[in-house]
């Protein structure tokens, strides 16, 4: 039987990683973010091939994913976490030597009175007020730590997708004042930000989405294919529907077929209605009607023979192309992408 199958090509991986390390700075380090399964490609295949391409260091959302990346890629590798502290994960910080980024007053406190103390980092908002020490925070966290010296200094840019915003220069002004002088390593730019030029580099860079194939990076290699089986065709006649809701009308005789995959498996609902293809090769069929939970239509009039499978994630449509249909980005696809796939991984080990 014919399964859905997503494709990971680990080569491709491995170069966007070394061009990404190309664009950063000759001094700059190139880490590798994780985080969310490895943007959903897989953190057990992943990690290693990011090792084996030169990254020394990598970056989680959460202590789990943490623990899960230290199986794969050893003990060598310095794995920051993203999330900061959380107390019941003391222990393991320790004994993984995981480095939290302290992100609150509080996280400095626990982190301070904990006898089983590791290395720490420290994350400082610069104006994007989600994760990090304001100013009048950081400098009671300095007063706290004393002569403690933090392994990183990290902020986050908000608008680094848009080259252009004010707020990028905004926030470099801000992290500048705040770090310079410090001694520390700092690191301000994930892949928008590597992209904006050596001035957001650094000592650190830490691109996530790029490494994966999603923009900002346009030079990026594709990561992810997706194949979806034909599991029926049908004849309708001009004017009959296809869907719920009857959403799409025949304007002519047409052969429909139905495809086993639907938003169960992260292939969101506002991308349908015509909004982008399924391909036979490289003809592009339109997927058309609504997205349901298991299914998706397309509409493969204009193809003489039928495929066992149609290609969504391919050389010609990637995920941001999916993301602009839906009205989202890359990264909400790749993270989403389903567990009733079938993973295939591509390229050397």
């Amino acid at each position: 039987m014919v399964e859905t199958t997503l494709t990971i090509n680990l080569d491709a991986l491995a170069a966007n990683y070394a061009d990404l390390n190309a664009v950063s700075s000759p001094t700059t380090e190139t880490a590798a973010v994780v985080k969310a399964n490895a943007y959903g490609t897989g953190i057990e295949r992943a990690g290693p091939k990011l090792k084996s391409a030169g990254a020394k260091t990598f970056f989680t959302a959460t202590t789990q994913e943490a623990a899960s990346l230290a199986k794969v890629i050893g003990p060598d590798p310095r794995i920051f976490v993203f999330g900061g502290l959380l107390y019941q994960d003391f222990d393991l910080f320790k004994a993984q030597n995981f480095i939290p980024l302290l992100n609150s007053v509080d996280h400095v406190k626990a982190y301070l009175a904990h006898p089983n103390q590791t290395g720490f980092g420290l994350q400082i908002d610069t104006g994007m007020n989600r994760l990090g020490l304001e100013a009048p925070d950081l400098r009671e966290a300095l007063n706290l730590i004393g002569d403690a010296k933090p392994e990183l200094v990290i902020s986050h840019l908000a608008c680094a997708d848009t080259p252009e915003h004010d707020m990028n220069a905004a926030q470099l002004h801000e992290f500048k004042r705040l770090t310079d002088g410090m001694n520390w390593r700092r690191s301000l730019a994930a892949t928008g930000g590597t992209l904006l030029g050596a001035s957001y580099h650094f000592d650190l860079t830490r691109p996530g989405i790029g490494l994966y194939g999603g923009a900002p990076f346009t030079n990026a290699q594709p990561v992810v294919h997706l194949d979806i089986p034909v599991i029926q065709t049908r004849q309708i006649s001009a004017g009959e529907n296809v869907g719920y809701g009857a959403a799409w009308t025949a304007q002519r005789d047409s052969r429909i077929a139905t495809i086993s995959a639907g938003y169960a498996d992260g292939l969101v609902r506002a991308m349908g209605q015509g909004k982008v293809n399924l391909y036979a090769g490289s003809t592009p069929c339109p997927l058309i009607g609504r997205v349901s939970m298991d299914l998706l239509t397309v509409d493969v009039t204009d193809i003489e023979n039928i495929p066992d499978t149609l290609s969504l994630l391919n050389l010609v449509q990637g995920v941001d192309d999916l993301a602009a249909a839906a009205g989202t980005i890359g990264y909400e696809f790749l993270t989403s992408l389903g567990g009733r796939y079938s993973r295939r991984y591509v390229g050397k080990e």
